[in-house]
């Protein structure tokens, strides 16, 4: 890794940043001094009790009942933590409330509801509101409440309500398929459905009151359903949802067990049924409170991530209100009426942080966007990025054409551990293509095959300690088999993520893409994402997808799909540019053997390439089994891989 060195801290700047009072905490309260950040890591997961204990006090976690030992059992994958505990998630990110009812903690732009805010006195109110009425309708702890909606205040009152019962809680966005939604919820069998019968995206409105009437009738579990009327007339027997906000009750949060269920998320789902994946109270707690030191945030910043309601980031940014930071939220179209949409929004806000997925920013520098010379950003100070490998050419397009004076952290975590593996750090240099350091209190690590580290070579991303953050369990998996065979298989007492990943002698980070759509040529390995870096920074080349296809006794064949730009003819000139800029940005031996055009890339809901399903079907797989069409984005971009695979299997 040798990139180039875009942006530097002050000193001034890190001083002020919550790291650096963290580290200032840990030296006055503990007496602990580090010579680096490499060597404070080093500490925090070697001693996991010391540092997840430095974690509650420093962030003053609210509970009725702190417990004497964090990490109660260190073993992989039957950790336990917090035995004794009892607190509740609700009630910790809310307790900033107190002398700050006036303020705003949450600001919502919405294609469907226009413009509105939240102070935190009334967000309290409505919580403890829609607690009480949920309570009426017999909701009670460990009962699932699962909710269909958009990224907007009613997702996270309702979230809030639940969690502060005891309930689990469990959400989809609205433009998901209704067999995916059912893959979900069915297996989780709730007690309450909370939904929007539509919304608007793109200026056009989307009824799913059909839909959801198809849902509801999947779900016999489900006692009480509540709908936010938009596209039609509240539903026989569900309840408004504006009923629900009514009341002037005290809020109450349950007190439960550290471990007690707080969400239950699920992995993309490309194959096979979704995973149910819990997590806990307490840990999400503590990784929250963690993770936010990675961002610098505090009761000052205004954060922003572009998110539907169905990422684990969604989940995320409430870790940020935890600290008493405004949240805006962004429910629509990203590209409605063009491009410049988030960054008004930004802008108009004073948004102080702002993340994304990787292929926004790469769809803006392609797009020829220049926000600097667009809108006013100076209110904003970092910039994030995760949900795939960010480029190169993006982190200089992010330096040139954004904002020069601005820290950008890329992170890659999962919604496997609610967290993130690798993070920035306020007090780092940013260097493009790199990833700054290791996130506290995680033990992640490059494998060989063989299970021994590697350092500055590509290898597996694993974790060989357990986090608070990591799952309890997916539910219904009674012997735990599933959760083993999904991140414990391939090394004994070891999570595997099934990234690609290389870190160097100071900790810094490039992630590779999915290990398991790896491309091997003549013994050489190679992540996917380096192809990516190559083909996509050609201003011809819109979008792309490659997989390696190894046929048993014979050489592997990897076929390279791409999208041309707008106006960009698909022909001989067009692909020897391509194998060109292979040859020269990575090597002569990754050349593909064949260039396709296609009209789209297809990807899951997160926006990640499905490049192993493509890969499955390629090699023989059945179509109807290698990938579930509802969990994808875009299910008819799967057509032509379809017809691809027929034609070469009768070649």
């Amino acid at each position: 890794m040798s990139g180039k060195v875009l942006w530097t801290p002050t000193q001034q700047r890190y001083d002020a940043s919550s790291m650096a009072a963290f580290e200032r905490f840990l030296e006055q309260s503990r007496g602990l001094t580090f010579e680096d950040y490499n060597a404070m890591w080093t500490w925090s997961v070697d001693d996991l009790e010391g540092f997840w204990h430095a974690i509650w006090d420093f962030f003053d976690v609210r509970a009725s009942a702190r417990p004497e030992k964090l990490l109660v059992k260190r073993q992989m994958p039957n950790m336990e933590w917090g035995t004794g505990g009892r607190l509740n998630y609700a009630e910790n990110i809310l307790k900033h409330v107190d002398g700050r009812e006036d303020e705003l903690a949450l600001i919502v732009q919405s294609e469907t509801f226009g413009r509105s805010d939240t102070t935190w006195g009334e967000l309290r109110r409505q919580v403890a509101s829609v607690a009480a009425q949920l309570r009426k309708m017999g909701v009670t702890q460990g009962d699932r409440v699962v909710a269909i909606l958009p990224n907007t205040q009613t997702a996270l009152i309702a979230f809030l309500a639940s969690a502060s019962l005891g309930a689990i809680w469990s959400l989809c966005a609205p433009d998901m398929g209704h067999v995916a939604i059912l893959d979900r919820f069915k297996q989780i069998a709730p007690k309450v459905l909370i939904a929007q019968d539509g919304y608007v995206h793109a200026g056009k409105m989307v009824d799913r009151t059909d839909v959801l009437a198809q849902i509801n009738d999947g779900l016999p579990s489900v006692t009480q359903f509540v709908t936010l009327p938009v596209a039609g007339a509240l539903p026989k027997g569900h309840v408004a949802w504006d009923d629900l906000t009514q009341d002037d009750v005290p809020f109450e949060p349950a007190q439960v067990p550290f471990e007690h269920p707080l969400w239950i998320v699920y992995s993309s789902g490309t194959t096979g049924n979704p995973k149910p994946i819990v997590h806990g109270h307490g840990g999400i707690v503590l990784e929250g409170c963690k993770h936010s030191l990675h961002k610098d945030i505090t009761s000052k910043d205004r954060y922003c991530w572009l998110t539907s309601s169905g990422w684990i980031m969604w989940n995320s940014q409430w870790g940020v209100l935890g600290q008493g930071a405004c949240v805006v939220m962004y429910d629509g179209a990203a590209n409605h009426p063009d491009l410049g949409v988030i960054w008004r929004l930004i802008a108009d806000e004073n948004v102080t942080y702002f993340g994304a997925g990787a292929a926004y920013y790469s769809t803006c520098m392609k797009a020829g966007l220049v926000p600097r010379t667009e809108v006013d950003l100076s209110a904003l100070r970092s910039l994030g990025a995760t949900g795939s490998p960010l480029s190169s050419d993006a982190y200089d397009w992010i330096y040139r054409d954004v904002k020069a004076d601005q820290w950008l952290a890329p992170v890659s975590g999962g919604t496997d551990l609610a967290g993130a593996f690798v993070v920035g750090h306020p007090g780092m240099p940013v260097i493009s293509g790199e990833m700054q350091c290791r996130s506290l209190g995680v033990a992640v690590r490059a494998f060989d095959p063989a299970g021994d580290e590697l350092i500055g070579e590509v290898g597996e991303l694993v974790c060989t300690e357990p986090t608070p953050a990591m799952p309890l369990y997916f539910w219904g998996d009674e012997d735990g088999s599933r959760l083993f065979d999904s991140y414990f298989d391939a090394y004994e007492g070891v999570w595997r993520h099934g990234d690609w990943i290389s870190i160097d002698a100071k900790g810094a980070s490039v992630i590779y893409g999915r290990s398991d759509a790896t491309i091997n040529r003549k013994g050489l390995r190679l992540g996917s994402a380096e192809i990516y870096q190559a083909v996509e920074g050609l201003d011809t080349v819109l979008d792309s997808l490659v997989v390696d296809l190894e046929f048993l006794g014979r050489d592997s064949f990897m076929p390279l799909f791409v999208v041309p730009a707008q106006g960009i003819a698909f022909d001989d000139a067009l692909k020897e540019q391509i194998n060109t800029a292979i040859r020269t940005a990575v090597s002569a031996r990754f050349v593909p053997n064949e260039i396709i055009e296609i009209r789209d890339v297809p990807r899951t809901l997160s926006g990640k390439k499905l490049e192993v399903p493509v890969k499955k079907l390629l090699l023989g797989g059945d179509p109807s089994k290698v990938v579930n069409r509802d969990s994808m984005a875009n299910p008819e971009s799967f057509d032509f891989f379809i017809a691809y695979a027929k034609a070469r299997a009768n070649t």
